[in-house]
């Protein structure tokens, strides 16, 4: 069950930090105050876990406030779309890659609660599953880094964390980091000076996060592409947000782009 804090007062302490159309989050003290869902539970289980054998980079649960919001210590840095500059250099690059090992290595040995709910219905790791599955963080991306110059100090929006093969987050970030992108973006959005050297840059991420080899992680990446549009697409059409407005806004054609250019372009990074 949830602990239960004390009403606060939202006009004179609240510092808001996102306002969209699906959820508020909003800063008061050392405080984030976020819309609490039907998996924050077993969210937090995660992050006591983490807590507990302290892995330093996840914030810490205060439980539910009086208006039905989960409350997260707030964590210091840099985050959002300040996050993208952080890995254009190899030192910030290798830090965001060990970071997400070391979250791995260190929700290895949590097992989820009874009945533990996960926001993509991922279900709850059963015995007999393989090793190399861990509760992943599902959206490992630099802007759900916090960061102090290069050095990452905290990982915040654990909405989509879920049971799934190391893999899943690897190839996630290796998406936006290596990155599967075309020059125009680099150079316009993704603060890169030239273009980037993306098979150099996915060997160094991959041997920073201590994989021996990157055979198959092209492919990895790519099918993790269609997942992740087929899952925007699905929650979309059941009508969640922000998927839903990221549909009408056009975001599914430019996944099914994104997907098309790394198929095209597998050379730049094999």
């Amino acid at each position: 069950m949830f602990g239960r804090l004390g009403s606060v007062n939202r006009v004179s302490s609240e510092e808001v930090m996102q306002d969209g159309a699906h959820r508020r989050v909003v800063r008061i003290g050392d405080t984030v105050r976020r819309p609490a869902q039907p998996w924050t539970p077993t969210v937090h289980a995660l992050l006591r876990h983490l807590e507990n054998v302290g892995f330093a980079y996840a914030p810490r649960p205060l439980g539910i406030d009086d208006e039905g919001r989960e409350v997260l210590t707030y964590i210091e840095g840099d985050s959002g779309s300040l996050g993208w500059a952080k890995v254009v250099d190899d030192q910030g690059l290798s830090n965001f890659a060990r970071l997400l090992r070391d979250y791995h290595d260190a929700c290895e040995s949590f097992s989820p609660p009874p009945g533990a709910n996960w926001s993509t219905d991922a279900g709850g790791r059963e015995a007999g599953s393989s090793d190399n599955e861990v509760i992943c963080h599902g959206d490992f991306g630099p802007w759900n880094v916090v960061w102090q110059g290069n050095q990452p100090v905290g990982i915040i929006d654990w909405d989509f964390a879920r049971p799934a093969p190391r893999l899943h987050d690897v190839a996630y970030a290796l998406e936006y980091v290596a990155p599967f992108r075309d020059d125009a973006e680099c150079l316009r959005w993704l603060h890169y000076s030239a273009p980037p050297d993306r098979r150099l840059r996915l060997e160094h991420f991959c041997s920073a996060y201590g994989l021996d080899s990157t055979a198959g992680i092209v492919d990895a990446v790519i099918a993790r592409q269609q997942d992740n549009a087929d899952l925007v697409r699905r929650l979309a059409e059941q009508g969640h947000e922000p998927q839903a407005t990221w549909a009408a806004d056009g975001l599914l054609t430019e996944l099914d782009r994104r997907i098309d250019w790394s198929k095209t372009h597998r050379q730049l990074l094999e």
